[in-house]
């Protein structure tokens, strides 16, 4: 039986250890992290290969050994490639010395782990991170890297298993990869207790890191036809988009009904989750937001143009809108009618409770650790 798993996640640490929370993550690390948390709690030996923010090699979190990789910005251009990122790569992915090996998000990582867990006889689990994980000419992966890209279909098809967050990036891997996946829920950092629509002093919250398929314009454009409501708006600076996140700093700070504060630790973030009357998504694509997740825990309703395999709807988490107008319409009535409101935060507690129970959602990852759903079969 697998008991030994290493997360790749070079950003996880940000998650994991407080003292490094000033450092920007995303979704995928607080997934790592929560599962990394009740996997060691399960009597597993967990580790994570993470980024070299100068903390010491092999340091300890709750029972989760932590081994660093490189530095983001060590290395010269070209040959950074190789060393540190190649090499240093696989000599944490040595000391890790896992049974599985498990990571998420297209990128040549992927691939590097892939050729590591062949030598070493060892199991390679990827996660679906993004709809555009599941579809080449969507990839977030410079199109002229054609190394990386090659590297990432060399890892999925070298994968044990794949797991995937939703039935339609279920059916876009086996059309566009060829590749079977199984449906893997998300954990959630459940929330010891839920204020009421009247205790609530945020009444919009938008929350991201600043790229442009996550659409903070959009949010902007929503404060200025709708000035009566205030929005608070949470991101960080992503290093291929600091021109966007200055733009949208200075639009942000110029409008009255806008509160921006930038990047905010995860640690610190769900406080807003549950402070807030409506949570506002304005991607033009995802995987399935942490952030929702973070919401319904709260019983906070989400108003989105993106809704995976239409959850929203289905169950009245919020709701699915076409376009600004109805978005603004939608948010008007939760913000401002207390009954509507009070039954779809009921809707989503009840939702949450009934299916994300931590046992439930830990099956199939652990049949993926212990080879009970493969990811290597071809269409």
């Amino acid at each position: 039986m697998s008991k030994r798993i290493c997360f790749v996640g070079l950003q996880n640490l940000a998650v994991l250890a407080r003292e490094y929370n000033q450092h920007g993550i995303g979704g995928e690390e607080v997934q790592h992290t929560l599962l990394a948390r009740a996997l060691t709690a399960r009597g597993y030996e967990v580790s994570m290969v993470v980024l070299d923010y100068g903390q010491p090699d092999g340091a300890e979190w709750e029972g989760i050994k932590v081994f660093k990789a490189y530095g983001s910005d060590d290395g010269l251009p070209v040959l950074r490639f190789f060393h540190p990122r190649w090499s240093g790569m696989w000599s944490a992915l040595k000391h890790a010395d896992a049974d599985v090996y498990y990571l998420s998000c297209a990128s040549f990582r992927v691939g590097l782990v892939a050729m590591f867990a062949r030598r070493q006889r060892r199991k390679l689990i990827f996660r679906v991170a993004s709809d555009m994980d599941c579809e080449p000419e969507r990839l977030l992966i410079d199109r002229n890297y054609r190394r990386d890209r090659y590297l990432y279909e060399f890892g999925l098809r070298n994968s044990s298993a794949i797991l995937v967050q939703s039935a339609h990036q279920q059916e876009t891997m086996k059309r566009n990869y060829g590749l079977s996946s199984t449906l893997a829920p998300m954990l959630v950092d459940m929330p010891s207790a839920i204020a009421s629509f009247e205790a609530r002093s945020i009444p919009v919250l938008w929350v991201s890191n600043i790229r442009q398929l996550k659409r903070p314009d959009l949010a902007l454009d929503f404060a200025a036809s709708s000035r009566e409501v205030s929005i608070h708006m949470i991101g960080g600076r992503i290093s291929d988009s600091s021109e966007l996140f200055d733009a949208i700093r200075e639009r942000a700070t110029s409008m009255p009904n806008v509160t921006f504060h930038g990047q905010i630790p995860y640690h610190d973030v769900n406080e807003f989750f549950a402070n807030s009357r409506v949570f506002m998504n304005t991607s033009d694509i995802e995987g399935f937001p942490n952030s929702y997740l973070q919401a319904w825990a709260r019983g906070t309703p989400v108003v989105a143009f993106f809704d995976p395999d239409g959850v929203i709807e289905r169950e009245g988490l919020g709701f699915a809108v076409r376009d600004m107008e109805e978005m603004r319409f939608k948010v008007k009535e939760l913000t401002t009618n207390g009954e509507t409101w009070r039954a779809a935060s009921e809707r989503c507690i009840n939702y949450m409770r009934c299916h994300f129970d931590e046992d439930r959602i830990l099956a199939p990852y652990l049949n993926a650790l212990h080879g009970n759903a493969s990811g290597r079969e071809r269409a």
